[in-house]
């Protein structure tokens, strides 16, 4: 069990796009377990592996609504459906929100921690939960996904605050 550090935006690897996972090793289920007790430290419902500094195709979430926690690897967004506009933060760029586009539904496939397969749809919640944080293995941030004027404001904010946030992080 460990807290890992949470890497903000805009330093390494959070702008690139993470390596399949190609075998579940006993480092990579540690890492999972501790990518779980990051986010949850961090009151997050999600956190994928380039935040904790792991250019790898892994992520963590809690679904509040059914308090179910997922970890998802190598996962692949099938089908989508809907769309929807619902106000995202990110552990990466504590205190900058911001309301995003995504689908309302997905069929996901993945494999867990254990190596299983899963195939499964999401909507709602986790849905947007899993879009967010497969962006990040893609290389985006939530500030991609909004109008330019809006991604310019809030990236300004965060410079101005950046600073803050990290000695509210460091405190934590």
């Amino acid at each position: 069990m460990a807290v890992l550090n949470v890497t903000l935006y805009p330093d390494e690897p959070l702008l690139a796009v993470a390596e399949p996972i190609h075998s579940i090793t006993p480092k990579i289920v540690k890492l999972a377990s501790d990518m779980f007790d990051t986010m949850i430290e961090y009151e997050g419902v999600g956190l994928a592996g380039p935040q904790v500094g792991v250019a790898k195709r892994i992520f963590v979430l809690c679904e509040p609504e059914q308090a179910r926690q997922m970890c998802l690897i190598n996962p692949v967004i099938v089908e989508s459906e809907g769309r929807e506009t619902g106000e995202e933060g990110c552990l990466s760029l504590p205190g900058i929100y911001a309301d995003v586009p995504r689908a309302t539904q997905l069929r996901v496939q993945a494999l867990n921690e254990k190596g299983e397969a899963m195939d499964f749809w999401a909507e709602g919640l986790l849905a947007r939960i899993i879009q967010h944080e497969l962006d990040h293995l893609n290389g985006v941030i939530f500030l991609d996904r909004v109008d330019l004027l809006t991604r310019q404001d809030k990236l300004l904010e965060w410079d101005a605050n950046r600073d803050r946030y990290v000695q509210t992080v460091k405190e934590q």
